[in-house]
């Protein structure tokens, strides 16, 4: 053998061992995808190899993808791998969306994927939301979270009701964008109901028939921009509370008696105030009368010294005022 055939066979063992290592390494590869085609394959829901091989560099794991993908072929869907690939890689969650999908196809819920996307992508729950469609719930108005076991309203006659109701729900597909909340049904059947309670005359008329509050709130459409259609409101209970009106009237009569007596007494300090005032008058007018007595002397000294009044004059008047005194000492003693 000659060095030219020796180097040909050397180099082509290489090139054969070479050619078995990339084929080892493409085995390797394809051999982690091959179990997934082939499941696809017989499932009738086929995927490309090349495409399961594309998901892998795309960050998106292709047994998810072709599991969910046979589970809706199964069930009569045909769901392109894209579609599920970019719901992935918005953040979605591919396996509720299609089994939503699934169980809106089965009841007969009209489900398109685009609304089925947009749904779980705004953070509503897409498999209950269809759930409840087709089973409609139950919702406890008080809610349990809120603490409180029943809703307290007042008739017009004064006496408070203790009512607890239970509000069944469908789901309404359409409006779940947008839609507001159990939250909202809950706020709204409460006010319905204490709205309806308060404006009863006779708190006998809603116990005796208690399906009138039901009746009344829900023809009020309190269903309105919510995600939700409410089906049926039943009261569950009614119970008597406190009478709450004459609790009014004695808080009212008590305060009406705090403010009578508050003018009472500012009257009597207005009183007492005035007769000091006319105690200071009288006082002031005593002490002028006294000090006009005291100009009584001088006048007469100054008349005996011009000689207008004599000495007979002051005796006879002297005599008057003993006289006018014995009679005041008789009037007084009878």
């Amino acid at each position: 053998m000659t060095q030219t055939t020796l180097a040909i066979t050397v180099w082509g063992w290489v090139g054969i061992g070479f050619l078995g290592l990339v084929g080892l390494i493409f085995l390797l590869v394809v051999g982690q995808y091959l179990q997934l085609w082939v499941q696809a394959m017989l499932s009738g829901a086929p995927v490309g190899l090349l495409d399961l091989i594309m998901m892998r560099l795309r960050k998106v794991q292709p047994d998810l993808i072709v599991l969910n993908r046979i589970s809706a072929k199964k069930a009569g869907l045909d769901m392109a791998t894209d579609r599920m690939e970019a719901l992935y890689l918005s953040g979605g969650n591919v396996t509720r969306v299609v089994r939503a999908m699934i169980a809106a196809a089965k009841a007969q819920v009209e489900l398109p994927w685009d609304r089925a996307i947009a749904i779980e992508l705004a953070g509503r729950d897409i498999l209950d939301a269809v759930k409840t469609s087709v089973d409609p719930k139950v919702i406890d108005c008080p809610s349990v979270s809120s603490g409180k076991q029943t809703l307290d309203a007042v008739a017009k006659d004064g006496i408070q009701l203790k009512v607890r109701a239970r509000v069944t729900v469908r789901t309404n597909i359409s409006r779940l964008i947008g839609g507001a909340t159990e939250e909202t049904i809950i706020a709204r059947v409460g006010e319905g109901i204490i709205s309806t309670v308060g404006s009863s005359l006779d708190h006998k008329a809603v116990l005796s028939n208690p399906d009138t509050i039901s009746k009344t709130v829900l023809a009020k459409g309190l269903d309105s921009g919510t995600a939700f259609e409410i089906l049926s409101i039943d009261i569950a209970d009614v119970d008597v509370g406190e009478n709450i009106g004459a609790k009014l009237q004695q808080a009212q009569a008590e305060a009406d008696t705090k403010r009578f007596q508050a003018h009472a007494e500012q009257r009597r300090a207005a009183a007492i105030a005035q007769e000091a005032e006319f105690n200071a008058e009288a006082q002031k007018n005593r002490a002028l009368v006294i000090l006009a007595e005291s100009e009584i002397p001088k006048a007469m000294a100054e008349a005996f010294r011009s000689g207008n009044f004599g000495i007979m004059d002051f005796y006879r008047m002297k005599n008057m005022q003993a006289d006018t005194g014995m009679r005041e000492s008789i009037g007084k003693h009878p």
